[in-house]
């Protein structure tokens, strides 16, 4: 294997992955590889991405938790300016994980990237006080194809670091901040999902 290295079924949720690439670095700066088609099959990685994203949000926006119905989505994610905490739920059917969730922080100084397969939930937390976010994904974005769960479900229990409050039964920001007092901000959408008992996945491993 040449640039990268890879840990499998992170959090012990078959599928996750954590990739490092190799840093080349000097005086000058640095050089890295973000993507290596024949580095990833090597690795039993075969999938094939047909869109590329970028966000930028400010400390404390939470965006999640995402995911498409019909047409599932594979990500390989990373922080190219910030760092974020990102988290993803497994929603397989017949997953021996299925509702486990597994976080971990992405920044532009680890230079992590995570990739999240078809069947999961997606979000992530703003931690620092900008985040330029770039992913690469398995199929295209399909705007009325989308489902999501509340981010602060007690049953899937995500920790988010430096979130301050208690859960009130709904997925409303109100009542939430930071650990320095900085708001939590989430879209009016995102604030209207419901917990994993209400979803019905059809994912399957």
């Amino acid at each position: 294997m040449g640039q990268i290295k890879i840990e499998k079924n992170a959090g012990g949720i078959e599928g996750l992955c954590i990739i490092e690439p190799m840093v080349h670095g000097d005086a000058r700066g640095y050089f890295i590889e973000t993507y290596n088609q024949k580095d990833m099959e090597e690795a039993g990685l075969t999938m094939n991405f047909v869109q590329d994203n970028q966000s930028c949000s400010t400390k404390g926006v939470l965006r999640g938790l995402h995911f498409q119905k019909e047409y599932p989505q594979g990500k390989l994610v990373r922080v190219i300016k910030g760092s974020v905490f990102d988290v993803a739920v497994d929603l397989r059917n017949g997953s021996s994980t299925y509702g486990k969730s597994f976080g971990i922080e992405l920044s532009e100084e680890n230079k992590k990237q995570f990739y999240v397969p078809e069947g999961f939930a997606h979000g992530y937390f703003v931690l620092s006080d900008i985040a330029e976010f770039c992913y690469k994904c398995t199929d295209f974005y399909h705007p009325n194809d989308e489902g999501g769960l509340a981010w602060n479900d007690p049953e899937i229990g995500v920790v988010w670091p430096q979130v301050v409050g208690e859960y009130q039964g709904t997925a409303s920001a109100q009542g939430y901040h930071m650990e320095d007092g900085t708001p939590l901000t989430l879209s009016e959408k995102d604030q209207l999902w419901t917990g994993l008992q209400s979803i019905e996945s059809n994912f399957s491993l």
